[in-house]
């Protein structure tokens, strides 16, 4: 069975694992762990644990057990300091604390939850993501970050981190690495920062696949192309990306403007040609689903598209 690890973060991830995992793949998922907002955020502080709110979006992705998805997403609304938690949050840092850290917690889960696939933290240390801005200022956590709406001119930890070794193992002996759609400097380049992840991601043979947004990011990728989110991931990387993954379809006027003006969003250009510039290996096809009136991957395509290039290139 041909074996992936999936870099990233939260929903970007948790689409693109929701169709990975229909197909005979040995998947796993690492996830960046410096959110710090909302229940996360709450968490962290009063318990001193990493982040769990992307790990939790990840296993209810790869999760094929019933009501596992409302389940750990459902929130609590109440007066109560339990106003606003996630329940998959609340388990995913019980079990952090029983077992010691959180990768053997999500293993003693995976059976009970029907995971297809692994879903590791990218370090079990408690890291706060750092941005130094367009304007030169410093700003730390990763919810300010996204919240700064400065531009982001590149990231780092305060604190120096230890990689978890099992994260490192999963990328030794993979078939393809894929860095996921998602918030590129707070959700997918965060795993990229770690010289212990860049020296065992250089030395690899494993190809590098880039599955690119649909839409920009306000404060982090703002008049982004294809190409530049590319150039943006190589600066973090020992080696450049070979694959990247784009939408070629049509997003209607009527979602565009409709991003535009609620989240001061863009769609993401799709410039081929200085792509095919590149050295890369350009895969695209009609990915853009508004079936749920949110634009997002199709899920099922996307998947086939990496499956059949990875049959296809023999990898």
């Amino acid at each position: 069975m041909k074996k992936v690890v999936v870099l990233g973060g939260g929903t970007g991830s948790s689409t693109l694992l929701k169709g990975l995992k229909l197909l005979p793949l040995d998947i796993t998922a690492v996830i960046t762990v410096a959110d710090d907002g909302r229940s996360t955020g709450r968490l962290r502080k009063e318990f001193d644990t990493v982040a769990v709110g992307d790990i939790r979006q990840v296993i209810t992705a790869l999760s094929d057990a019933p009501i596992i998805e409302e389940l750990m997403n459902y929130r609590f609304k109440t007066t109560s300091d339990l106003n606003g938690h996630a329940v998959g949050n609340l388990i995913l840092t019980a079990l952090s604390n029983i077992s010691g850290n959180l990768s053997t917690g999500i293993e003693s889960i995976s059976k009970v939850f029907n995971l297809r696939g692994r879903v590791l933290p990218l370090t079990e240390d408690r890291v706060t993501l750092v941005a130094k801005m367009n304007d030169n200022s410093i700003v730390e956590g990763e919810h300010n970050i996204t919240e700064s709406k400065k531009g982001i001119k590149k990231v780092y930890y305060k604190e120096k981190v230890t990689t978890n070794p099992l994260v490192l193992e999963a990328l030794k002996d993979t078939d393809l690495i894929i860095l996921s759609m998602g918030s590129l400097y707070t959700s997918l380049i965060p795993n990229l920062i770690n010289n212990d992840i860049k020296k065992v991601i250089k030395e690899s043979k494993a190809k590098i696949m880039y599955v690119c947004n649909m839409m920009t990011q306000p404060g982090e990728t703002d008049n982004y192309k294809a190409s530049d989110h590319i150039k943006a991931i190589n600066k973090y990387l020992d080696r450049n990306v070979d694959i990247i993954v784009c939408n070629n379809g049509i997003i209607s006027e009527d979602i565009l403007s409709k991003y535009k003006t609620e989240e001061q969003k863009d769609e993401v250009v799709f410039d081929i040609d200085t792509l095919n510039k590149m050295n890369l290996k350009v895969i695209s096809n009609n990915y853009a689903d508004i079936s749920s009136g949110t634009l997002r991957h199709k899920t099922e395509l996307l998947a086939l598209d990496i499956y059949a290039y990875m049959i296809d290139s023999d990898i």
